[in-house]
């Protein structure tokens, strides 16, 4: 059986994606009044690291760079919520066959169905995988994780939205569109 291997670029991708999703997470977030909850901005990071590398990179990136970041400010990782950020990436980076950024031009309706499918994805993964992970296994309170949650998928959704949508667009905006470069 062929395994396929990371290339190099990914797992270059990962080491600097998880470095940067860590300090976005540490460093650049906006608490929320709800405790252990933040207006993320690393979330606008990941969805465009997710498009541009795809899937492998998107859940690795979430979850290296989150595990870090719960480890170096709580002591311990959260992994009910680092693995819903490692699916968040990984879910995400699906679109990337849909969405190429190396043919220069993204429209609209690409952009509208990237918003529309990761605030689907983020509703799945802050509203019911991660608050009932925390139920499950760390047997806690329900109607704290769930607003946590519910939260989360809102401030997370548009973090990606406004952040992710950004980036999308100026890197698209720096690649020679395909066919425009015509012989004279």
């Amino acid at each position: 059986m062929h395994r396929k291997k990371l290339s190099v670029q990914s797992v270059v991708a990962i080491g600097i994606g998880t470095a940067i999703l860590f300090l976005l997470k540490r460093y650049v977030s906006i608490p929320s009044g709800i405790p252990n909850t933040n207006i993320d901005t690393s979330y606008g990071f990941l969805g465009f690291i997710s498009i541009m590398f795809g899937p492998i990179v998107g859940f690795f990136v979430g979850f290296f760079g989150h595990s870090l970041s719960d480890f170096t400010q709580f002591g311990a990782p959260w992994w009910t919520w680092v693995f819903t950020t490692g699916f968040i990436g990984f879910a995400i980076g699906l679109l990337k066959r849909y969405i190429v950024l190396a043919d220069g031009k993204i429209g609209l309706k690409k952009l509208v169905v990237y918003n529309i499918y990761q605030i689907f994805i983020n509703i799945i993964g802050w509203v019911l995988l991660a608050p009932t992970g925390d139920v499950l296994i760390y047997s806690e309170p329900s109607n704290k994780v769930y607003l946590q949650g519910i939260i989360s998928a809102i401030t997370n959704s548009i973090s990606t939205g406004v952040i992710g949508t950004i980036l999308l667009v100026m890197y698209a905006s720096t690649k020679v569109e395909k066919g425009s470069l015509k012989k004279e």
